[in-house]
């Protein structure tokens, strides 16, 4: 059995798609699925039904799937115990974050990382509700909790507060809420209940009991285009909001606190790729640390 083969048919099995994988890898899509027909037949069974739309695996490549990560788990180890890992920063980091820390924080910085390693490749990518660093579906996630199980590597990246906020406009039209209970005349922004996939984001509880709002979003971004728009009023990050000036905070005594964390599966701790990304996060959110206040 070739190792790369099986690191091929990883690939395609986390991705669904030939083509997406090949992408991911670099090879030539006609390449990759004639490596994953060589593995099946060293193997002597059908690992994926192929589709025109994707792939589906068989109940042999599930099977096969998990013993596939084991050893690609061990592989990394072995890697790192005998010092043949990467040396060099090369190569592609995923990393996993939600939307308004990936889109308003990362995405603004990590071309500096790209530009002082050349040959060190960034995907960012929204954390969805449920992801597997040990499918490798990210390298690196930044996560709203701390993981409790798995094998994986997590430490605080930084502490985070929010607010509430409304534009000027609509406090223009509406008038400024005095107190907690005042907002319950005013429109509200808030999540969409059934979508909330951690306690972390119920933010609306620590404000009030019954947030009933009447615009509801599932995206940090999202929710401040709203307030913005004059929507409503929105429970928003601070670091956020404030590159906006139409946008009010109004009630700053009400704060809200949270944390990021990051966190990556323990077999790449040794890659340096991994390495330098993880030791970069914490370094842009050290310098401008006053932000998430």
């Amino acid at each position: 059995m070739n190792w790369d083969d099986v690191r091929m048919f990883l690939a395609v099995a986390r991705s669904g798609q030939i083509l997406s994988a090949s992408k991911r890898l670099g090879v030539n899509h006609a390449t990759l699925s004639r490596r994953v027909t060589a593995l099946e037949e060293a193997l002597k069974t059908r690992l994926l039904i192929r589709r025109t739309n994707g792939c589906d695996l068989t109940a042999e490549g599930e099977i096969f799937l998990h013993a596939a990560e084991r050893m690609e788990t061990e592989m990394l180890a072995a890697q790192a115990q005998i010092g043949r890992i990467d040396t060099a920063v090369a190569g592609t980091v995923r990393v996993g974050a939600p939307d308004g820390f990936g889109v308003s924080f990362l995405a603004p910085r990590l071309g500096k990382l790209t530009a002082r390693f050349p040959e060190l490749r960034i995907q960012l990518v929204p954390v969805p509700r449920s992801f597997s660093l040990s499918q490798r579906e990210a390298d690196i996630a930044i996560t709203l909790e701390r993981p409790e199980q798995g094998r994986l590597i997590s430490s605080k990246l930084t502490d985070y507060t929010l607010g509430l906020y409304a534009s000027q406009d609509y406090l223009s039209s509406h008038g400024a809420p005095k107190t907690v209970d005042d907002l319950k005349s005013h429109r509200r922004i808030g999540y969409v209940e059934d979508l909330i996939f951690t306690a972390s984001l119920n933010f609306t509880g620590e404000v009030m009991r019954s947030w009933d709002a009447a615009f509801e979003i599932s995206s940090a971004t999202g929710q401040t285009e709203a307030v913005r728009s004059s929507a409503g009023i929105g429970i928003l990050h601070n670091y956020i909001a404030r590159q906006y000036q139409e946008l009010i905070r109004i009630l700053p005594e009400t704060t809200i606190r949270r944390a990021y964390w990051t966190t990556y599966h323990e077999s790449a701790r040794e890659l340096v790729r991994v390495r330098t990304v993880v030791d970069f996060l914490q370094e842009l959110v050290t310098e401008e640390h006053g932000i998430f206040i």
